[in-house]
Formats: C-alpha cells, sequence, structure tokens
C-alpha cells in the first residue's frame, strides 16, 4: 500500500454554486467538472474546482435522505472526504481493512475512453471519509463518465500549488486513539508534538504523516481541564471531530494574502506588536518585515528553517471551517511559536462574532 499523496478533497455543502461562487471569485479556483443524476451521480451536484495542484469537490445532496445532506444537517459545511492517492486503490482498501479500518463503500471502476479511474471508500475520523484513488489513462479526467470535464480558464497567475496539510480538532480524550489509528492502520509516522498553553487554555497536537511526505494531518485536542477555548467552541459548532482548517501551500505568500485581500477574503487579525521581536525570535527574514506587518503574515521555524503562514476568518455560519495559507522556506513540520498567535487571533474573531463558550463546570474540570 503506496499512499502517494491527497488526490482530492471533497466539501458537502448545503449549496454547492453558492460555495464554488466564494472559492472560485475569491480564493481564485477554477471549475473544472461537473455531474449530477444525468451523469450517474444519483441524489446529488457536485462541482470540481482547481487550483494550482488541488483539486476540490463541492457536493450538495439533492434529497433529505443522501449523505450530502445528512452531513450538512448535523455538522454545516465541512470537509466530509479526505481522497488518498494510491497505487492499487482495491488492493489498499483490502490492506486497510485487513489491519482495522472500516469498510464503507467497496471499490468502484469509473472508465472513459483514455482512462480507468478506481476509488474505494473506508472511514477515517469523526464522519470523515478516506477515498482511496487509482488512475490509469488520461490525466485531465477527474471520474470518467461520472464527472463532464470542462476546458480551463486563464486563471491570471497561479497563487496556490497543493494541500500542505489538514488540521483535524478530536474530542478531549481520542487524541492518543486517533494518532494509534494513523499509524498502525495507515502506516503515518509521528513527525510533531507538543502541549500548547495560551491564556488559560491549553490543547494538546500530534502531526502524523505518510511514508510519502505528502499526506499530513495535524492532529488537535482541547485539554478540558484549562478554559474553554477554540477547539472546544469548533467541537461544539461542529458536533464533533473534523477537519478545523486546510492548509494550502503557496510560493509567495505575500503575493498571494495580497490579492486574496483584495477579492474580498478576510483574514485573522495579527497585533503589530507581534513584528517586533519577530526577528530576533526567528532570525532575519527574507521578506520586507513591514509588508508582512501590513497583511498579518506569521513567521516562524524548526530545525530545517522557516515557514510563513496566515489564516482566514471561517467564511462558514458556523464559524468552523477555514483557510490557511502557507509559505514553506526549509521548514518541514510546524514551529511552536506560532501557535499562541492563532490561538489569539481566533479568540478575537469568535468574540466579535459573538461566539461563546460555557466555562466547565467543576465536575467538568475533575473529569
Amino acid at each position: 500500500m503506496d499512499i502517494r499523496g491527497i488526490d482530492h478533497i471533497e466539501l458537502f455543502v448545503g449549496d454547492a454554486r453558492q460555495a464554488a461562487f466564494y472559492f472560485d471569485r475569491a480564493v481564485g479556483f477554477q471549475l473544472r467538472g461537473q455531474g449530477g443524476p444525468e451523469t450517474g451521480l444519483a441524489g446529488q451536484r457536485s462541482l470540481l474546482l482547481c487550483h494550482g495542484d488541488v483539486r476540490m469537490v463541492l457536493t450538495t445532496g439533492l434529497t433529505a435522505g443522501h449523505p450530502a445532506a445528512r452531513y450538512v444537517q448535523r455538522h454545516g459545511d465541512g470537509v466530509a472526504v479526505v481522497a488518498l492517492e494510491v497505487d492499487d486503490a482495491a488492493g489498499a482498501y483490502a490492506e486497510l481493512v485487513r489491519r482495522g479500518a472500516t469498510g464503507v463503500t467497496p471499490p468502484t471502476v469509473y472508465t472513459g475512453a483514455d482512462a480507468e479511474v478506481v476509488t474505494a471508500e473506508v472511514g477515517g475520523f469523526g464522519d470523515v471519509l478516506h477515498r482511496l484513488v487509482s488512475r490509469r489513462g488520461a490525466p485531465g479526467e477527474f471520474l470518467p463518465g461520472a464527472v463532464e470535464m470542462t476546458p480551463p480558464d486563464d486563471d491570471g497567475g497561479r497563487l496556490l500549488a497543493e494541500i500542505d496539510h489538514l488540521a483535524v480538532c478530536v474530542p478531549p480524550g481520542q487524541l492518543d486513539e486517533t494518532v494509534r489509528h494513523y499509524r498502525e492502520v495507515f502506516g503515518f509516522a509521528e513527525i510533531f508534538a507538543e502541549h500548547v498553553e495560551v491564556a488559560g487554555q491549553a490543547m494538546n497536537s500530534t502531526v502524523v504523516q505518510s511514508p510519502s511526505g505528502r499526506v499530513t494531518l495535524v492532529l488537535l485536542e482541547p485539554d478540558r481541564a484549562r478554559r474553554p477555548g477554540q477547539l472546544d467552541a469548533f467541537l461544539d459548532q461542529h458536533a464533533g471531530a473534523g477537519v478545523q482548517h486546510l492548509g494550502l501551500r503557496t510560493d509567495d505568500i505575500v503575493t498571494a494574502v495580497a490579492t486574496l485581500v483584495e477579492r474580498g477574503v478576510r483574514f485573522a487579525g495579527t497585533p503589530a506588536s507581534y513584528y517586533d521581536a519577530l526577528q530576533a525570535r526567528v532570525g532575519p527574514v527574507d521578506a520586507p518585515l513591514e509588508r508582512l506587518r501590513d497583511l498579518g503574515v506569521l513567521v516562524d521555524r524548526d530545525h530545517g528553517g522557516q515557514l510563513l503562514q496566515i489564516f482566514t476568518e471561517s467564511m462558514h455560519v458556523r464559524r468552523t471551517l477555514f483557510l490557511e495559507l502557507i509559505e514553506r522556506r526549509g521548514a518541514r513540520t510546524f514551529g511552536s511559536g506560532n501557535i499562541k498567535a492563532l490561538y489569539e487571533a481566533k479568540e478575537r474573531e469568535l468574540a466579535a462574532a459573538g461566539s461563546t463558550v460555557a466555562a466547565p463546570t467543576p465536575q467538568e474540570v475533575r473529569a
């Protein structure tokens, strides 16, 4: 079983066309394909959007009983499928089930004149599935016979390169089991772990990564012995485990952020004082410091080098899923310094939106 990378992600949304309008006009994705009952996708409407090497499917259930409709009713709009590129989807499905994964959808074959795609699905975390995908033939096809492709437009410049990582929030007490699941079933390795405390709140974080290095999950768990915070708010509003944010890698974060701001994307604010001691903390930064300050871009480092990152405000009414833009300059994991900055920025956003989390009872704290 060779997990090569992320083939695509699929969001279940209340209105695929409305969601596509945001990702198109604001983030710069292009509509590249669509499918529905007329193409064999019973009970749903799906739109394929692409930007760089990122492929995103937006699916809306057309009937109340469709899995996408049930997902949205419970969780709101969010990532429901993380598709993994493998050499042999049928073989990977059998191996994962043998290792203890929950089989959901047996191998299905999609064929066209010049392409064959095989998919199968297993359980991941919460209600999120992993779709195994193997492709043969024409690279321009997505799901031959099920998704009708449209020619690309001139995108006016590539801002995003690929999916860097997904941040996954799990309920308290489930982090260790989730890490074990990805280690023993999917063959991932732990590459980073830390305990972070910020303003009376705390969380545990473990990063797991596929052997190829192309699939990275940042697993987050709130510490219920401390004051509830943004992870607790996510779990409450999302009704359980799920993808908290999607990390998108860019080769030029300054240009990408400036462009997205012009298109109306709102980013989490960063205090101006953050930049006063920035270079003393991370070393010389190969970017105009005032420009980073103006845009709110954060800088951190690990043993390999620096990373620049920034987080959008959530684009959903439940204030759950949001995006991260990240530029890696040698860094292969995640620095610790920006966790506090993210926490503080997200807390300000939640406060401005009027979202509050009830303080824990003494019984909850002791538990």
